[in-house]
């Protein structure tokens, strides 16, 4: 097997949040108890007019191949969403729509990197970033976002990262998966250091932008940093603000040349996305949407719940986030410990297994994302089982001696 692998897979690990969910699917089906909170994706059924739309196009006989990189409609639907909500000005000749985000992210770093060229990564960070710059023949530049500052960026931080062979910084605001958000302010510091670095492009992952709690208010960075947009890639999607992560649509909105790379890429490997999908996307960005806010007010109730109920839970120390459908909480309280099978707990993966030995709740390990020691929950399922997980949690943490 080792000789049927490429030299550029072998840098690669499996997604462990995608390892997490199949885990706690096995367990189910072995007729477990098991509740899973590693998947990343909303428990709400994408919108009816949404799907009525996908039925009408399969009507239409919209089943044919597309522009590689999307519909003229879906395209203009992108541009009036950049508009609408984010400040930013695109033609639709500045659009790129992908089987995804992470197509999208995937062809802009296989455009774009040379071998040796650097992405630097704020951890924690998304498990797939480093990989896919690995698998692009990049090298990933993990700088640490730590919990005392938020889990962002520091300016200084950035500074210290960046060097000649500095490609690109990946931001992700709201952040999978710590659910931290960056401020305006905070987006046009790291933009002051950026500015005196012009080689180095900005990707900015906005894919939880419609999930904001309290009044924290969203910006982008090439909203706040106009500076920047001839070096800015503004990724965005339907698959989490619409609850639409298996129609795989994501888009991005860029300077020309960048787009007309990524083209390249996709025309020669996935082509265009599922034609029925855009035209379901297409209804997404046009149609109603006082929906997101509503379900972003369940979202935040989720996220007070299980804030509350790990904080309770003994040795756990559980921040509250800005965003998104996660927590990150750290159990620095509970390493050294012992489960009373004898395991002891000497770092996040093992308390993620043990955890989910002991208790059936499957969580994904801090490692994965690149800080310890945390895990990651998703808070994207109902009250009733978030309380029995945390419930669940709050025993085992009591267990431990």
């Amino acid at each position: 097997m080792s000789q049927l692998q490429s030299s550029a897979l072998a840098r690669v690990k499996p997604s462990a949040t995608l390892a997490a969910t199949a885990k706690a699917r096995e367990l189910k089906r072995q007729g477990r108890d098991v509740i899973g909170l590693g998947a990343g994706e909303p428990d709400f059924d994408t919108p009816d007019n949404i799907k009525a739309a996908a039925i009408a196009a399969i009507q239409r006989g919209e089943t044919k191949y597309t522009d590689v990189d999307g519909l003229p409609e879906l395209k203009a639907a992108v541009v009036a969403k950049f508009a609408r909500e984010n400040g930013l000005t695109y033609g639709t000749d500045q659009i790129h729509v992908a089987p995804g985000g992470k197509a999208v992210i995937y062809n802009s770093l296989v455009a774009t990197l040379s071998p040796g060229d650097e992405v630097i990564v704020p951890a924690p960070y998304w498990v797939s970033y480093p990989d896919m710059v690995l698998l692009a023949g990049g090298e990933p530049r993990v700088v640490i976002g730590h919990e005392a500052d938020g889990f962002k960026l520091k300016p200084e931080a950035l500074e210290a990262a960046i060097t000649p062979r500095t490609k690109w910084l990946i931001l992700n605001s709201p952040s999978n998966p710590t659910g931290a958000a960056y401020s305006a302010d905070e987006l046009k510091a790291l933009a002051g250091v950026l500015a005196r670095h012009p080689h180095v492009w900005v990707m900015t992952d906005d894919m939880y932008e419609h999930l904001i709690y309290g009044d924290f208010e969203y910006t982008t960075i090439a909203q706040v940093a106009p500076e920047l947009y001839d070096r800015t890639l503004t990724v965005n999607g339907v698959s989490k603000a619409y609850a639409m992560t298996g129609w795989r649509i994501g888009y991005a909105g860029g300077p020309k040349p960048l787009i007309d790379l990524m083209r390249k890429v996709a025309g020669q490997t996935t082509s265009n996305p599922s034609s029925i999908s855009q035209w379901a996307a297409v209804e997404a960005l046009n149609g109603p949407q006082d929906f997101i806010a509503e379900r972003g007010r369940a979202f935040e109730r989720r996220r007070d719940l299980v804030v509350s109920m790990l904080n309770q839970a003994t040795g756990v120390r559980c921040p509250n986030p800005e965003g998104a459908f996660y927590v990150y909480p750290s159990v620095e309280g509970l390493i050294g410990k012992t489960t009373p099978e004898g395991t002891v707990i000497d770092g996040d993966e093992t308390f993620a297994t043990a955890l989910l030995e002991a208790e059936g709740v499957a969580v994904v390990h801090g490692a994965a994302f690149g800080l310890s020691p945390y895990f990651r929950i998703s808070y994207a399922t109902s009250n009733e089982v978030l309380e029995e997980a945390c419930s669940r949690i709050q025993r085992f943490a009591a267990s431990l001696k």
